[in-house]
């Protein structure tokens, strides 16, 4: 990639066009939040193909959970967002995918990884916002945290999961979290779930995001009530 531009690399230009007209067709329940969110989204997205910036070095890395990758991406392709999946496909072996946090609680390092499209880390250089990929191995739980300054969404593109035990996310259902908010997920004990994740926020708290799972209670089994 050194030396070219986003132009020079249709793959990865189609990858954000696509990622943009999701985030300005994707329903927003009429929530006005959400909406806001997601014309953001889109803005930064348009603002950074017009950019046309030059393409960063990643090093490639895989982590054991990128062995269901082949799966989401099979079911994926017969949803509502195959056009993205396709494109996800056309690049998912010049990933760099990683943690993000210091300390993986044991177990967790086989069950999740993420990688950045664009961003500080991300092939595509970008300040104003992230875009990526989640995924998550069958019967994973991913542990409550929080993003500081952040505002962040997903977009299920392949299985199923559920936010802090108050509903279940479908193929073509979005997640929204504000900042500061407390998010644990749970996965399907039958297949992975790929998400597409955007993040905005200042560009310093972009840059310098610490990620910290928040630590349970002593005798604590959930850190959020279960409804009935």
């Amino acid at each position: 990639m050194r030396g070219q531009r986003l132009d020079d690399l249709p793959d990865w230009s189609y990858l954000l066009q696509t990622c943009y007209q999701l985030y300005r067709f994707q329903p927003s329940g009429g929530s006005e939040p959400i909406r806001t969110h997601q014309r953001f989204v889109r803005e930064a997205l348009n603002r950074l193909i017009h950019a046309n910036p030059p393409l960063q070095e990643v090093s490639l890395a895989d982590k054991p959970v990128t062995a269901h990758l082949r799966r989401a991406l099979d079911e994926g392709k017969r949803e509502r967002h195959a056009t993205l999946i396709r494109a996800i496909e056309a690049i998912h072996t010049r990933l760099h995918w990683q943690y993000g946090y210091e300390k993986v609680p044991r177990g967790l390092e086989k069950k999740f990884a993420y990688a950045q499209f664009c961003g500080p880390q991300g092939p595509i250089p970008a300040k104003e916002v992230i875009l990526g990929i989640v995924l998550f191995a069958p019967g994973c739980v991913y542990p409550a945290h929080a993003h500081d300054g952040i505002t962040e969404s997903y977009l299920c593109l392949s299985g199923s999961v559920s936010e802090n035990h108050q509903g279940v996310y479908a193929v073509g259902s979005m997640i929204f979290n504000p900042p500061a908010h407390t998010h644990r997920i749970t996965v399907s004990q039958h297949q992975p779930a790929l998400l597409l994740y955007a993040w905005l926020g200042e560009e310093e708290r972009l840059e310098r995001q610490q990620m910290v799972f928040i630590r349970k209670r002593k005798n604590q089994t959930c850190p959020f009530p279960i409804p009935p």
